[in-house]
């Protein structure tokens, strides 16, 4: 590899046609500039520069190296500056993790907020809520849900959000619809259920401790695969379903929401952050955008 600093130099040289004018064009020693010269002659194994009067000029062979050269000395300044600017987190590439309501409720404001402050970072978006499946990318800012107490993966740093409680959600035409008091889970033990969730998925587990807490298992009407799916058939009537709040965001004209009484089942939701772009400003500001949703 050719030393980039010898190879401008030596292009000072060409250029003004004199050590001297180098020397005082770069701010260096005459002497400093001779030396780089002669170091990349050594590194090329090539003879570059001739005496011309009282000045040198370059060889065939260093005419042909300083016009080719010029290209590649323009990269590396290209290149200098991009690393300036992933240094100050102007530009990059930042992988959020998110799982499907948040995807919903949170994703388009903060995508849309990073493109208009950080129009060189590019936003890639991964659903991380998927059972038993690698994502293709590993996430570097990563909304996750989870219980409380789960540790934290190695190389990151794991900072909670905000503890999202259940409701029930019923059709307007619900016997208690109209409730605006807290109600209890054993309100609901002889209503017929529509399931939100994956198999074996964490609010999937909320929710069965919850109802086993309540003193009964639901009778489930319809196995529906997410929260959207499951507010579309209590939009038609067909069986209630328990929700996190934070999934309820976009609600059918039909459905309405029951909080309900202590003890309230919920869900963690934290941010997990890669340690070696947490410090970035655009990171910060993804985070910073995180809370304020939560918040």
């Amino acid at each position: 590899m050719l030393d980039a600093n010898r190879l401008a130099t030596f292009r000072s040289v060409v250029a003004t046609g004199s050590v001297q004018a180098a020397a005082d064009q770069l701010r260096l020693t005459p002497s400093a500039v001779s030396q780089q010269v002669a170091a990349l002659q050594r590194d090329t194994g090539l003879t570059l520069l001739e005496r011309a009067g009282r000045g040198v000029r370059p060889t065939p062979a260093g005419m042909s190296l300083a016009i080719a050269s010029g290209d590649a000395l323009r990269s590396l300044t290209r290149l200098g500056s991009l690393v300036r600017d992933l240094r100050e987190g102007k530009t990059g590439h930042l992988v959020l993790g998110h799982f499907a309501s948040v995807g919903q409720a949170w994703m388009p404001d903060i995508v849309a907020r990073m493109r208009r402050e950080f129009p060189d970072v590019m936003i890639e978006l991964v659903l991380n809520d998927i059972p038993g499946e690698n994502l293709p990318t590993k996430p570097d800012i990563d909304v996750r849900i989870g219980a409380v107490g789960e540790s934290t993966p190695y190389g990151f740093s794991k900072t909670g959000l905000l503890e999202d409680p259940f409701v029930m959600v019923v059709h307007k035409t619900h016997r208690l619809a109209r409730r605006r008091n807290p109600l209890p889970l054993s309100e609901f033990a002889q209503d017929e259920f529509v399931a939100n969730d994956v198999r074996e998925g964490l609010v999937g587990r909320i929710q069965s401790v919850a109802f086993a807490g309540a003193g009964y298992s639901p009778r489930y009407l319809v196995q529906a695969s997410d929260h959207r799916m499951a507010l579309a058939f209590v939009d038609r009537g067909i069986g209630i379903t328990l929700l996190p709040v934070l999934a309820t965001a976009d609600l059918p004209p039909s459905v309405r929401l029951l909080t309900l009484a202590e003890p309230i089942p919920h869900r963690e939701i934290y941010v997990l952050v890669r340690n070696a772009i947490g410090g970035t400003p655009a990171a910060r500001r993804v985070v910073q955008l995180l809370h304020d949703h939560a918040a």
